[in-house]
């Protein structure tokens, strides 16, 4: 078998151990013979395979570090399909010049690549205990796609010159709690991991991806040792993060495993797996060059968090079809446009918005004004005026003045409420009157129906002249107006109530004051909007 492998690497070509092969099962062959051949073909099942699929991982190591000559007019290349391999593959530090392609393997012992040079590695289908893969460069793409790693995988401050593909692998954790440890890791291209299975948390801390990051319809659990499943900290994306679904239609079927498409959305109705996750997310100061697409379901625990805070992207697309279950931070977060539906928020008060800025809103579904209100009620932070001065703000750039006057109306009522009882009460009272300067029909009306009643009063008890020898004409809808605006002189000042007439005037002038001043208040804050 070595023998054969070896040969294979001088002439470049694929080297098949794999059953279903016409050298294998003759041809043409049968049906039962063809299924049995796929048993024991399946990496993952529990057939064993013996000798003569057996390769021993030193000579692998003697081929990829210092291997034969090529033959006349080839290119060496390791192509190695649906063997054995035993021992554990040690290329840590090694510099690996050929092309490297296994298929359908099977590996006894981790695999160890620490501090190795290389230009492509593509391992898909296989099966591999732990892979020890820090501070590994290639210049061209990691492949693991389709691999089960139950051990876990290292790839902390590595560098890959093109792509890393995880696609359909399932991924287990170490020691530490921990699936993938990739801190500090930086992608050149295209970081996809769509349909990945992670159990334990997955570690991209201050890590850096030049392209796409892509988790479509991936699975992650966190585990007892680490209740966070994916720790994204301080992480850069050079154009769009994906946590969103993967149409079921470009995998099913399919022996690809890039999928289909490129970061589209799966059709409406057609049928797809969300992006799932079972434990913290924490994304917090990551920054997106492009757009945070995030659509998936996160099942999060009372004290858990989707944590957002202090991201910036020109686009935070939020749609989730099922409200996660725990809290969702935004914090000094800094995105362009808003985009989400009332539906996708978490009830109750899981929401943190303190010092969130956006620049537009873009609504899914509709979105009414009340309905984001409640959403800013919805904070964990009781009163935060900021966040209903930026709501509004974003509301009138949009052109909807009369809902952005709606929602500071709303702030003006939430103020008065965590003020003490007095402020309370003149809060009431400027709410009646006209409701805080932002409804100023109410006090057209407060004065008209005060004019009117103060009228019907003097008409029936019209009071005495202030001198006996003087008696002016008297009009009793000019003399309670001019009670009405005491600071206006309406030639009716030469009457001098009485008893009745007296507490009646001097209401007339408190309830002119009042309304003088509410209204002096709600012109000052639309010269401040202004």
């Amino acid at each position: 078998m070595e023998r054969g492998l070896w040969e294979a690497f001088r002439q470049g070509v694929v080297y098949n151990l794999a059953a279903r092969t016409g050298e294998r099962l003759g041809a043409p062959g049968t049906n039962q013979e063809l299924d049995r051949a796929d048993e024991r073909d399946d990496v993952f099942g529990d057939t064993p395979w013996g000798p003569e699929r057996t390769i021993r991982a030193e000579v692998i190591a003697r081929l990829l570090l210092d291997g034969p000559a090529p033959i006349p007019g080839r290119v060496a290349a390791l192509k190695l399909t649906g063997a054995l391999v035993t021992g554990p593959l040690v290329l840590a530090g090694g510099t690996i010049t050929h092309y490297v392609e296994l298929h359908d393997c099977r590996f006894s012992n981790k695999l160890l690549m620490s501090e190795a040079r290389a230009g492509t590695l593509r391992f898909v289908t296989c099966l591999i205990p732990r892979i020890e893969a820090s501070r590994l460069a290639t210049e061209g793409d990691l492949h693991l796609a389709r691999c089960r790693v139950p051990d876990g995988i290292r790839l902390t401050d590595a560098r890959i010159g093109t792509d890393l593909l995880l696609n359909q692998a399932v991924v287990g954790a170490d020691r530490f709690g921990r699936s993938l440890s990739a801190d500090g890791m930086s992608v050149h291209q295209d970081f996809e991991a769509d349909r990945l299975e992670s159990t334990g948390e997955l570690s991209l801390r201050t890590a850096r991806v030049g392209g796409r990051l892509s988790l479509r319809g991936a699975q992650l659990r966190s585990t007892p040792q680490s209740s966070t499943c994916l720790n994204a900290v301080r992480l850069t994306v050079g154009h769009t993060l994906y946590l969103t679904s993967s149409a079921d239609g470009g995998w099913y079927g399919s022996r690809t495993y890039y999928g289909s498409g490129y970061g589209e959305s799966p059709p409406p109705g057609a049928p797809s797996t969300p992006f799932r996750a079972y434990g913290k997310v924490r994304l917090s100061d990551a920054r997106f060059e492009s757009a945070c697409l995030i659509s998936g379901e996160f099942h999060l625990g009372a004290e858990d968090e989707l944590s957002l805070r202090r991201i910036q992207t020109p686009e935070l697309r939020f749609a989730c079809r099922m409200r996660p279950t725990g809290t969702v931070s935004l914090s000094r977060a800094r995105v362009g446009n808003l985009v989400d539906a009332p539906a996708s928020w978490p009830a109750g008060k899981h929401l943190g918005l303190t010092g969130f800025t956006y620049e537009v809103l873009r609504p899914l579904a509709p979105f009414g004004v009340q309905e984001r209100i409640a959403w800013l009620e919805s904070a964990s932070v009781d009163f935060q005026p900021e966040s209903y001065e930026q709501l509004a703000a974003a509301l009138r750039r949009d052109g909807a003045d009369d809902d952005a006057r709606e929602v500071l109306y709303a702030r003006q009522r939430r103020r008065y409420a965590t003020l003490p009882l007095p402020s309370r009460i003149w809060g009431h009272l400027q709410e009646a009157t006209v409701g805080y300067g932002y409804r100023p029909g109410r006090a057209a009306l407060w004065l008209l129906l005060a004019w009117l009643l103060g009228t019907l009063f003097f008409q029936q008890h019209p009071p005495e002249p202030l001198k006996a020898d003087e008696r002016p004409h008297w009009n009793a809808a000019l003399y309670t107006l001019g009670h009405l605006l005491p600071v206006v002189d309406l030639g009716q000042n030469g009457w001098n109530p009485a008893g009745a007439g007296q507490w009646v005037a001097a209401g007339l002038v408190l309830v002119g004051w009042v309304l003088a001043t509410t209204v002096v208040a709600g012109a000052t804050r639309l010269l401040q909007r202004g």
